[in-house]
C-alpha cells in the first residue's frame, strides 16, 4: 500500500467508525432524552454547559447553537467553575455536563457543587454507570464504543458523539418553540445567512435611481437613462404603470437591426410583460426568479406601480448570489 492509499485508507476508516457511532445514537434516544429536553423548555433560567478537555470545545460548540436557535445558553469551564465561576449558575439555570467517562478529577469535584445548589443536572456522557451518570438528573447517552484513534485515546468519535447529542437538544428545543426563519434572522442579522432572511427587495432598490423613460422617449433619450442610471437597464413607464423593459442587449440588437435611428422610440424597442418582483419579497426570492429566468435585472413593483431596479449585481454584493 503506497501513502496515497494508506490515506485514503485511514479517513475512510475515520469516517466509518464515527458513522457507525452516530447511528447507533438513534437507538439511545429514549423518555430520559425527551424528558431532559422538556425540562430546559419549562425552565425560566438559561443552560450552562460544562466541560473539561475537548468535551469543553463541544460545550462551547452546543452553547452556541442553544443560543442561535432560542435558547439561552452560557459555557463554564469545568476547572474554572471550582475556581470561582461557579458563581454563574442562577438559581433557575440547568446545568448541562459534557464527559466521555464521567469519572474526571474536575467533574468529580464540580459536580456535588452543582447539587448542592439544587440546579437541575443533565450529563451527556458516553459512561451511564459513571460517577457523573449516576448523579446527573437526567443521562444523554453519547455512547462512542471506539475513538476513530488507532491508539483509541484521541477524542474523536466521543466528541462527534456529543456534538450529535447536543444538535438533537437544540433542534428538539427549537421545534417545541416553533422557531421560524423571521426568529433566526432576528439572532443571524449578519453575514449573508442572515441577509438571506431579512433583506427585502425594497432595501436593495432603494440605494438606486430609478431608470425610466416614456412609451413616446426618443432613442438618444434611452440611452442617456441607461447609461446616467448605470443599471444597463431603463423601466418604460406609463402614469408610473410599467409598459415595457430596454436592456443594454435590446439596445445592440436595435443598432443591429437598423440603419437609422431617426423616429424610433422606447415602445417600438422595448420588451412587454417584463419579469417583476414586488417590493416586500425578500431578495432571495428575486435572486431565484433571475436565475429562472436567466436574466440579470428585475422591475420592482409597488402596488401595481413601478418602484426601481434589482440587478443581479446587487445580489452578489450582499452575498446572497
Amino acid at each position: 500500500m503506497n501513502i496515497t492509499q494508506q490515506i485514503i485508507a485511514s479517513a475512510q476508516k475515520t469516517i466509518n467508525i464515527e458513522q457507525a457511532a452516530i447511528a447507533n445514537l438513534s437507538s439511545l434516544i429514549d423518555e430520559e432524552f425527551a424528558q431532559a429536553v422538556q425540562a430546559i423548555y419549562s425552565s425560566k433560567g438559561r443552560v450552562v454547559i460544562t466541560g473539561i478537555g475537548k468535551s469543553a470545545i463541544i460545550a462551547q460548540k452546543i452553547v452556541a447553537t442553544l443560543n442561535s436557535t432560542g435558547t439561552p445558553a452560557l459555557f463554564m469551564h469545568a476547572a474554572d467553575a471550582i475556581h470561582g465561576d461557579l458563581g454563574s449558575i442562577l438559581i433557575d439555570d440547568i446545568v448541562i455536563c459534557i464527559s466521555k467517562s464521567g469519572t474526571t478529577p474536575e467533574i468529580k469535584a464540580l459536580v456535588p457543587l452543582i447539587k448542592k445548589t439544587e440546579n437541575t443536572l443533565i450529563a451527556i456522557t458516553s459512561n451511564k454507570t459513571s460517577f457523573l451518570g449516576n448523579e446527573a438528573d437526567y443521562v444523554l447517552h453519547a455512547f462512542a464504543k471506539e475513538e476513530a484513534c488507532p491508539n483509541n485515546l484521541a477524542p474523536t468519535t466521543s466528541t462527534t458523539a456529543q456534538l450529535v447529542i447536543g444538535d438533537a437538544v437544540a433542534v428538539a428545543l427549537l421545534d417545541l418553540r416553533g422557531f421560524t426563519e423571521k426568529d433566526f434572522a432576528k439572532y443571524h442579522p449578519g453575514g449573508a445567512l442572515g441577509k438571506r432572511l431579512y433583506l427585502t427587495v425594497q432595501d436593495i432598490c432603494a440605494t438606486h435611481q430609478n431608470p425610466a423613460v416614456t412609451p413616446d422617449a426618443s432613442i438618444k433619450e434611452v440611452i442617456v437613462e441607461i447609461s446616467k442610471k448605470r443599471l444597463g437597464v431603463t423601466a418604460v413607464v406609463l402614469n408610473g404603470v410599467i409598459q415595457g423593459i430596454i436592456t443594454d442587449g435590446d439596445l445592440r440588437r436595435m443598432l443591429a437591426k437598423n440603419d437609422s435611428l431617426e423616429g424610433l422610440t422606447a415602445q417600438q424597442i422595448m420588451s412587454e410583460n417584463p419579469k417583476t418582483v414586488n417590493h416586500t419579497a425578500m431578495a432571495i426570492a428575486a435572486k431565484d426568479i433571475l436565475e429562472e429566468h436567466n436574466i440579470s435585472q428585475l422591475l420592482v413593483v409597488k402596488d401595481g406601480n413601478y418602484a426601481g431596479v434589482v440587478h443581479i449585481h446587487d445580489l452578489i454584493k450582499e452575498g446572497i448570489a
